[in-house]
């Protein structure tokens, strides 16, 4: 269990009646998270927004040691091999477990998660995207409309924690 210190001053508010109202704010405030794989701690994750960035600064071929914390969208209902986390702008990070070693609840859907582990950027060439419509059984006209790759934000946990 992650445990954050949060301190707070006493606040002192003066109404227009002036009375004092003493307010006192919780000297601890608890965030409890199920761990799967390695130990990691909840400290200095980047946001969602500032992962979107790093990954907008990677090649294919590129991999970057980091830790963000985000929602998760969705997770693989068979096993928990594989979830889905949400970045900025409609976007999301596909995320595996390093070593195909451990998993995460299948009903972990909507929790906030602190992954730490390598993120890297795939891309599917056109001929690779042209060659999935066509098995697809897409009509040549929805096929010869690829003309750009696509680039995916793919992650490597080796640690997860999860909001319990």
């Amino acid at each position: 269990m992650e445990v954050k210190d949060v301190r707070a001053e006493e606040v002192k508010l003066v109404g227009e009646d002036k009375k004092e109202i003493e307010v006192t704010s919780a000297k601890e405030l608890k965030v409890a998270y199920a761990s799967f794989g390695d130990k990691i701690l909840a400290d200095k994750a980047l946001t969602k927004e500032q992962m979107l960035a790093k990954y907008k600064t990677l090649k294919k071929g590129d991999t970057i040691a980091v830790k963000f914390k985000s929602k998760i969208n969705s997770v693989c209902k068979k096993k928990g091999c594989w979830m889905k986390m949400d970045l900025a702008g409609n976007t999301e990070s596909f995320v595996k477990f390093k070593d195909y070693g451990f998993f995460v609840p299948l009903n972990a859907d909507n929790s906030e998660a602190i992954v730490s582990g390598k993120a890297f950027v795939n891309e599917i060439s056109v001929a690779e995207l042209q060659h999935y419509e066509k098995d697809a059984g897409k009509s040549q006209a929805e096929i010869d409309k690829i003309t750009k790759p696509k680039f995916t934000y793919g992650f490597q946990a080796d640690g997860v924690l999860i909001s319990k």
